[in-house]
């Protein structure tokens, strides 16, 4: 007798790979001695409050879109990112990703 069994694709991780950077970059800014997780999960609560996201999230826009406005907090707070050049670098990027044509690779130009 021989059976067979379907084996479907595990689903990923995550959404988007930007999820997936995002987390990978605050991981690696913690391990690195930037900051200590639980002040780091401290302010990623609090932030979630601020936008009223009490439902079960799974993981999907609206939770790195918070977890990413975290980050970005925390560095401008230790002096790393400044609020307007991380304004100005956004704006960049999408203006190259704009000009962009499709499936070559995105860049900033030199500054």
């Amino acid at each position: 007798m021989n059976s067979c069994v379907e084996v479907s694709a595990p689903e990923p991780v995550f959404e988007e790979p930007w999820h997936a950077q995002v987390f990978a970059l605050t991981v690696h800014l913690n391990e690195s001695g930037r900051f200590e997780w639980q002040d780091w999960v401290e302010r990623f609560s609090a932030t979630l409050r601020r936008h009223g996201l009490s439902k079960d999230l799974d993981g999907g826009e609206d939770y790195f879109n918070a977890w990413l406005e975290t980050l970005e907090r925390y560095l401008a707070e230790q002096g790393d990112a400044a609020t307007d050049e991380v304004s100005q670098l956004k704006v960049d990027w999408e203006q190259a990703y704009l000009e962009t044509p499709h499936g070559a690779p995105v860049t900033l130009p030199e500054r």
